[in-house]
C-alpha cells in the first residue's frame, strides 16, 4: 500500500477522492481482504484518509498551516480577526487570508492547582474561566482557556459571554485599559494524543494529536495577569521564533 500513500502525499489522489473498496484493493494487490483492511485503517491513522460510514474512504481534506510566533501577540493584531495560512510548512509557500471567529463561555470557577500557582493563589480561590473555540472559515482549529483574578477584570468585557473578541480590540487591550499592561508572556508547548471530547470538538482524524500550549501573561512589574491553556490540532499549526543566541 506504500503507493498509495505516495499518491496521496504527492497530491496525484487529490483532497477528497474515494479510494477503492476493500474488496477492490485486495484484489488489486493479491492480498486478503483483511490486509487491505489493515492498510486502509493504517492510512486513516496516519491522517491521510477518512472514513464515511456506508458510503467509503477518502482522501482527507489538506489544511492550510497556520505559522505561529512571537509576533501573533504585537499590539498592532489585537484586534485583528483574519489571519494568515499556509500551503504548507515551507517557508515560500503560498499564503492566504482566513477569517477567524471564536465561542465564547465565561464562568467562575475554583482554580485548579496549575491555575493556582501561575496565578500566585490558593488552590480552589474563584477565577475567572474564559473558554474559547476558535474557527477559520467556519472550521475548529483549536481551543483557547483563560484564567483571571476577579479583581483584575471584573465588570470588563472578559467577563462578557457574547462571541468574538473582548471589547473592541481583544483581550490584552482590555487588560491594558485597566491599568494591566501586557508586557512578557511564558509559553510552555508539548504535543499528546487528544482526549475524546478534544478529537470531537476539534473534528480530528484517528490517530492525530494535539499540541498543547500554556502561556503565562505577566505585566512589565512581574504581575501575572492571564493563565491560558490552547489545544491545537497538530495539522494547522506550526510553530516558528527567530531569536538571538543567549551568552
Amino acid at each position: 500500500m506504500a503507493d498509495l500513500r505516495a499518491d496521496i502525499t504527492a497530491g496525484r489522489l487529490p483532497a477528497g477522492a474515494k479510494l477503492p473498496s476493500v474488496r477492490d484493493l485486495a484484489d488489486r494487490y493479491d492480498v486478503s481482504r483483511n490486509t487491505a483492511n489493515k492498510a486502509l485503517t493504517m492510512l486513516k491513522t496516519e491522517g491521510l484518509v477518512v472514513t464515511r460510514h456506508g458510503s467509503g474512504a477518502y482522501v482527507r481534506d489538506a489544511y492550510p498551516i497556520r505559522r505561529l510566533g512571537p509576533d501573533r501577540y504585537a499590539r498592532h493584531r489585537w484586534q485583528k480577526t483574519t489571519v494568515e495560512v499556509f500551503a504548507t510548512e515551507q517557508p515560500k509557500s503560498a499564503s492566504a487570508q482566513q477569517q477567524g471567529h471564536q465561542t465564547q463561555d465565561v464562568s467562575l470557577v475554583e482554580a485548579d492547582e496549575a491555575t493556582a500557582t501561575a496565578l500566585g493563589l490558593e488552590p480552589g480561590s474563584p477565577v475567572y474561566e474564559r473558554a474559547r473555540v476558535m474557527t477559520r472559515d467556519g472550521n475548529p482549529t483549536h481551543t483557547m482557556t483563560s484564567y483571571y483574578r476577579p479583581a483584575d477584570v471584573e465588570g470588563t468585557p472578559l467577563t462578557d459571554p457574547t462571541p468574538g473578541i473582548a471589547g473592541q480590540s481583544g483581550g490584552f487591550q482590555v487588560l491594558t485599559d485597566q491599568g494591566l499592561p501586557p508586557h512578557q508572556i511564558t509559553e510552555d508547548i508539548s504535543a499528546r494524543m487528544p482526549t475524546a471530547q478534544e478529537s470531537e470538538l476539534l473534528g480530528l482524524p484517528a490517530g492525530e494529536p494535539v499540541v498543547e500550549v500554556r502561556r503565562t501573561t505577566r505585566t512589565a512589574e512581574g504581575h501575572v495577569i492571564e493563565y491560558a491553556r490552547g489545544i491545537h490540532s497538530a495539522s494547522r499549526f506550526t510553530w516558528s521564533y527567530t531569536f538571538d543566541i543567549p551568552d
